[in-house]
């Protein structure tokens, strides 16, 4: 087969290449997009990581596709009803990093709770100065975790060991789990109302859409905490920034945001607005965020660490290599 794989780092090529003696494989820095898809319109499998274009448009390019891997749990960014027409497998990594994202869940609130961006900045400047900067222990807070999943399963773990008090909410709740952590599941407005710190753990589809929105905002405490490490559009942005500027919501910390990918290229955003291909107020609202000191924004990162990555890359192999013997792995569509 005749394998190419996208956004890939020098390190990563190795690993890749391990395929080669049995198959052609092509390594290739960009992402896939509209205009190089047609370059690589003879390949059998692509993988790509979040950010590659995966749209309908970009797939009927190919004219020999079989499957996508993609280097990631969620497949949102995949067209997945296209490639059921046209019987492409997509196959994704259902874990490689649950208590990676879990630290970086406490990486954020400790970053919060402790005002380190502000303290780093002063000290940079030889001012040692501590007015302002009182933060808040996170022990005998409440967290709010919805979905528990394998990402909100660490959370919980870790919080128990900060000592904090912990209500979630999942669709399918797990009471023997929920028995062995200490934590207790409640309806969604009761984890939202009685949460000081809510942290998000669930998947992108039309039903998680705009999950949390202004009637959410309206339900919970005045000063709470938001973390969402999960998907950017789950969070109604312009929301967000309502119940930021109205004190509702005291800070948040984000490694997602919903127009996320067109903000990481200027020359990407300059095209979205021409082609009026993308919400103009989400890119605003995305960057009225970055630029607020109550909110703390990574770069979609909470996933990589040199441990978690290689997991990526090794299951992504398997995967691959299962389907070429005929016995696809890990399937998503």
């Amino acid at each position: 087969m005749k394998i190419i794989v996208f956004t890939v780092e020098a390190w990563e090529r190795d690993i890749f290449e391990k395929l080669s003696p049995v198959h052609h494989v092509e390594c290739v820095e960009q992402s896939l997009t509209t205009d190089n898809a047609s370059h690589y319109a003879d390949a059998d499998v692509i993988s790509t990581f979040i950010y590659s274009d995966l749209s309908a448009d970009v797939l009927k390019q190919f004219n020999n596709l079989q499957m996508i891997a993609t280097r990631s749990t969620g497949f949102d960014h995949i067209d997945t009803d296209y490639c059921q027409e046209h019987g492409i497998k997509v196959c994704n990594v259902p874990t490689y990093g649950e208590n990676t994202v879990a630290e970086h869940v406490f990486a954020l609130l400790l970053a919060l709770s402790h005002n380190l961006i502000e303290s780093t900045d002063r000290t940079r400047k030889g001012d040692f100065s501590q007015v302002g900067l009182q933060g808040f222990d996170l022990r005998g807070k409440t967290l709010g975790v919805v979905g528990t999943g394998n990402i909100g399963e660490c959370v919980i773990e870790i919080a128990k060991g900060f000592r904090m008090e912990v209500v979630a909410f999942d669709v399918k709740p797990k009471e023997e789990l929920a028995s062995r952590l200490g934590f207790r599941y409640a309806e969604m407005k009761d984890v939202l109302s009685t949460a000081d710190i809510i942290t998000l753990h669930v998947p992108a589809n039309p039903k998680t859409h705009h999950l949390i929105s202004t009637e959410q905002f309206d339900s919970m405490k005045d000063g709470v905490i938001l973390i969402n490490t999960a998907r950017g559009s789950i969070v109604d942005i312009n929301a967000l920034l309502q119940a930021l500027a109205e004190g509702k919501v005291a800070a948040a910390g984000l490694d997602v945001l919903p127009e996320e990918p067109v903000m990481r290229e200027e020359a990407e955003l300059l095209r979205s607005v021409y082609r009026k291909q993308h919400d103009l107020e989400s890119l605003l609202a995305d960057h009225i965020l970055l630029r607020l000191r109550n909110v703390i924004v990574t770069p979609h990162s909470a996933f990589n660490t040199k441990e978690a990555v290689q997991r990526i890359i090794d299951t992504t192999v398997e995967n691959i290599v299962a389907f070429a013997e005929g016995n696809p792995q890990n399937v998503v569509a």
